[in-house]
């Protein structure tokens, strides 16, 4: 039998390959067409050039004299080496001491951020400032907070305008976005690194109860500290503060100062108000796993509300003991340094969005941001006569000032401060409470006047100091 359709084939079989092989040369044309010399450098390799040359010349060194007091070994104030070397032979002694660090400049006319802990020790004696061009100016501190590490200075430029970084909205930032930090590791000069934002809102390295930090895996050394984190926008998103290191070296675990708390200080210096810290009106503790398995929450994380003082915006708002605060304008907070992180930020006069978990249903309420109430003269008093509170400032306990000092008490009268070489420097340190004088209980700063006014002959003080009980016994 015969087929019919068998002459055909050689036919089809020659169609198919002729289609194939046109097929075959237009992607090869077509794939010659995209293979063109790339217009550009950036074309032929990711490069961070152009960032750098944005940002680097806003970022400068900051070199440091200060006047140190030197202490000597107790060998020399035995009375043997007085007697032959004389009572000066012990005393102590002064030196210069040379410090380095980096800065930001964020206005043209020399407004330069970095950290307080670059400008800080001994007696200053030479601030000076060195351009990424080389030029150099003397600088003056305008304003320094030992607590957030921030401080600002002002180049004596006479009228000259500088380069600047523009301060970027650092609660815009994502983990695994590309940074780089810009600033003088070690004294060789201006240097630049890369890597990625690790984490936000680190909290656990914080000296202030109001502050967190950017952590990222870009190179972070001594000498960096104030230096510069950019983004790939040229942006200053964060101040190099610190690093996690045993040995002093990078180990791609640095932390920065986001800029969204950097510029409430540069505000600050430049108008001449104080930063205030929104007053919550609440006791806050961070949410341990017991305490997020007891309360039935889904993951350890948040501040739980462990007192609320009356008349207070936390009271105003409607948030109870035994809530947990989750969130602060839609931003999640893992414990009670993040509250008041997005409370500093939010400012004060404005309304925050508090989110909370109660009875493990999620409650919003409107928070009003007002500072503390300050403590009025019938509040506060400076001691002296002949008892031992002589050189101590005291006040009543109110619940600002608990807030304000990280102290659980809400009742008696703390120590504020002691005058050095006073009686009360012998006795007493800032954030004691005094809790009773003999039987006597101490409600507020008028029963310890009372008290004072009596001159008893044998004085028996009990304070709280650091959760812990103490007695003093003094003879009038």
């Amino acid at each position: 039998m015969t087929c019919r359709y068998c002459a055909a084939w050689p036919r089809i079989a020659a169609m198919t390959i002729s289609l194939l092989a046109a097929a075959s040369l237009a992607f090869d044309a077509a794939e010659a067409e995209q293979r063109i010399p790339p217009p550009s450098r950036q074309a032929i390799q990711y490069s961070y050039a152009p960032i750098v040359k944005r940002a680097a010349p806003a970022v400068v060194n900051v070199y440091v004299r200060s006047r140190v007091q030197t202490g000597l070994p107790p060998l020399f104030d035995d009375p043997f080496f007085r007697r032959f070397f004389g009572d000066s032979f012990g005393m102590p002694r002064e030196r210069i001491q040379n410090s380095l660090g980096s800065g930001v400049i964020v206005s043209p006319d020399g407004i330069v951020v970095t950290n307080n802990h670059v400008i800080q020790g001994g007696q200053l004696t030479e601030i000076r400032v060195a351009l990424a061009d080389r030029r150099e100016f003397d600088a003056k501190v305008i304003l320094q907070d030992e607590k957030t590490d921030i401080a600002v200075l002002r180049l004596e430029a006479n009228g000259e305008t500088f380069p600047t970084l523009e301060l970027a909205d650092s609660d815009a930032l994502e983990v695994g976005d590309l940074v780089l930090a810009i600033g003088n590791p070690f004294g060789v000069g201006q240097t630049v690194t890369s890597g990625i934002i690790s984490a936000l809102a680190r909290t656990e390295v914080a000296r202030s109860d109001a502050q967190v930090f950017i952590q990222t895996d870009a190179a972070i050394n001594p000498g960096n500290s104030g230096g510069a984190l950019v983004d790939m926008h040229g942006r200053l998103v964060g101040i190099n503060t610190a690093i996690y290191s045993r040995s002093g070296g990078s180990l791609g675990i640095g932390f920065a100062i986001p800029t969204n708390l950097v510029r409430l200080y540069v505000e600050s210096a430049l108008t001449g108000r104080k930063v205030e810290r929104p007053w919550l009106g609440a006791r806050l503790e961070a949410v341990t796993r017991d305490i997020a398995e007891s309360l039935g929450l889904g993951r350890v994380a948040g501040a739980l509300v462990m007192r609320v003082y009356a008349n207070g915006p936390a009271a105003e708002a409607g948030i109870e003991p035994g809530d947990v605060i989750v969130a602060v304008d839609g931003f999640d907070v893992a414990d009670p340094r993040a509250v008041y992180y997005r409370l500093v930020t939010r400012g004060i006069g404005k309304t925050a969005r508090v989110e909370v978990i109660r009875k493990r249903r999620r409650i919003s309420f409107n928070l009003p941001l007002r500072p503390a109430p300050a403590p009025t003269q019938d509040d506060v008093r400076n001691l002296s006569g002949p008892h031992p509170f002589d050189g101590a400032r005291v006040a009543n306990m109110l619940p600002s000032m608990a807030e304000e000092l990280g102290l659980e008490d809400q009742e008696g009268v703390v120590v504020l401060s002691v005058r050095s070489g006073s009686t009360a420097a012998n006795i007493f340190r800032p954030g004691d409470i005094i809790l009773r004088i003999g039987d006597q209980p101490i409600d507020d700063v008028r029963d310890l006047d009372r008290i004072l006014q009596l001159h008893p002959r044998v004085w028996q003080i009990t304070i709280k100091r650091e959760g812990r009980i103490l007695q003093f016994q003094f003879m009038g």
